[in-house]
């Protein structure tokens, strides 16, 4: 049987997809079109993004960090950035014109500091206070993003995990970087509320995101969040017959499918515009 977060992710990939042909056609027609050469994945030996993307069953390529320093990137193109994003100066500077021209760029957690930070000063920054190894409540910041369409629902209420060491991110420019996602709980314990970031830079747009995209774990709270994975499903409207949800409850399928729902949305968006 695969382990636990696996089927969590192939469950709430099924949410994701099925919900998006629902609600947004056009974003799911956009995501039928995407091709390997769309999706490029640096893989880091912290986070795996790409788990998500296969969840989705999304093609994408892989590449090793020391590939970045050679490959040819394309402005129709969105890079993701495993932690901890450790690539070259070179790289760097390759990153940053590649956004410029109009490349997306989507990065995680120790990447703030070995990517963002020197790629794009003066917009987010690591605050200096590592985080334990925690789960905390997230919350909408920014309720018309459409990049956060259908990523929470009223009522619900996902959990974040944070690997232990993870950066909390301090906005710097509050004209330019919209915060997306937050949390009041990770604001309290260290000292920041971002969760998930945007910000434009040239023609081209970065996110980032706090801990590991792939969520190692979470907790039962709630009543609800020890309901059936099951029950989740069927209030989405998803019939998981063909997903093995065998011990699995609403917080574990809740997580995953609000982190698969938002990068189904920066894909889709990436795709429809630069078709």
């Amino acid at each position: 049987m695969k382990d636990q977060r696996t089927r969590a992710y192939a469950a709430g990939a099924k949410i994701a997809r099925e919900r998006h042909q629902r609600e947004a056609p056009m974003d799911a027609e956009a995501l039928r079109r995407v091709t390997a050469s769309d999706i490029v994945v640096v893989e880091g030996c912290y986070d795996h993004v790409q788990a998500v993307l296969e969840a989705l069953e999304m093609p994408h390529t892989r590449l090793a960090d020391a590939q970045l320093d050679r490959v040819h990137l394309r402005p129709e193109q969105l890079l993701v950035i495993n932690c901890p994003g450790n690539i070259s100066p070179g790289a760097i500077v390759r990153v940053r014109d590649f956004v410029a021209a109009g490349g997306s760029l989507f990065t995680t957690d120790w990447a703030l500091r070995n990517v963002i930070e020197p790629a794009f000063a003066n917009t987010i920054a690591y605050n200096e206070r590592r985080t334990a190894d925690d789960v905390v409540r997230i919350e909408i910041a920014d309720a018309d993003n459409p990049f956060l369409a259908g990523v929470i629902d009223p009522g619900e209420e996902p959990l974040w995990w944070l690997e232990g060491s993870s950066y909390p991110i301090r906005v710097l420019d509050t004209d330019r970087v919209k915060v997306l996602v937050r949390s009041s709980e990770l604001e309290s314990k260290y000292g920041e509320a971002p969760v998930a970031v945007h910000f434009t830079y040239g023609r081209g747009e970065v996110f980032h995101m706090i801990s590991h995209y792939y969520l190692q774990r979470t907790e039962l709270r709630t009543a609800r969040h020890q309901q059936s994975a099951a029950s989740y499903a069927e209030a989405k409207g998803v019939d998981l017959v063909d997903v093995d949800t065998r011990g699995l409850a609403v917080g574990d399928v809740e997580s995953a499918a609000s982190s698969a729902r938002l990068l189904t949305n920066v894909i889709a968006r990436k795709k429809r515009r630069d078709d």
